[in-house]
């Protein structure tokens, strides 16, 4: 019984380190898009590939709780928020109009909206108002982020980070609770 337990403990941690890795990368090659974006550095296109991996990586995950078409569903909807999210970096670097930029934002928050209500719908442990309040703030750091980096307040967007990757890690572990409450794990 006891090697029973450590497996499952095991096998916890695992999915625990999994979900939050994916989080973790998420913001970190947000980040990483943001610096070259607003650097213009020769490794934007790189990068951009490797952030548009985040949604694939996070499906193959969900895949086995999920299936294929919740898994791909959460992959669009976690790439169109990317998409957002670098359209409003590209439009502060060039300097568009606020009222572009506002448009953008709106689009950036019902995206968010539909990504709670999509988690909340697959899972009865997910709560859409906790998972919409949790991707606002996410949503909300990111946005500070850019602005900080476009006006090149870099020892500001430098402590921001820490709060991102604690916020990441709230979400991971949510998503993770959720699962195991749902499959008994």
């Amino acid at each position: 019984m006891n090697s029973l337990n450590n497996r499952r403990g095991n096998w916890l941690l695992h999915l625990t380190n999994i979900y939050r890795q994916l989080w973790e990368e998420h913001i970190m090659w947000t980040r990483s898009f943001i610096i070259s974006s607003t650097d213009n550095l020769g490794d934007l296109e790189y990068v951009t590939q490797r952030l548009l991996r985040n949604p694939e990586d996070f499906a193959v995950a969900l895949n086995q709780f999920y299936g294929p078409e919740a898994a791909a569903e959460f992959s669009r909807l976690l790439t169109d928020h990317l998409l957002i999210a670098a359209d409003i970096v590209n439009a502060g670097i060039k300097g568009s109009p606020v009222s572009d930029i506002q448009e953008m934002q709106k689009r950036f928050y019902q995206n968010a909206d539909e990504i709670a209500a999509f988690l909340s719908h697959i899972n009865p442990y997910w709560n859409q108002e906790i998972w919409r309040g949790m991707l606002y703030n996410h949503l909300g750091l990111v946005e500070l982020e850019a602005g900080l980096r476009v006006s090149r307040q870099y020892a500001l967007d430098v402590d921001l980070y820490d709060e991102m990757e604690n916020q990441a890690l709230r979400m991971a572990d949510y998503m993770v609770e959720g699962i195991i409450k749902q499959f008994k794990l």
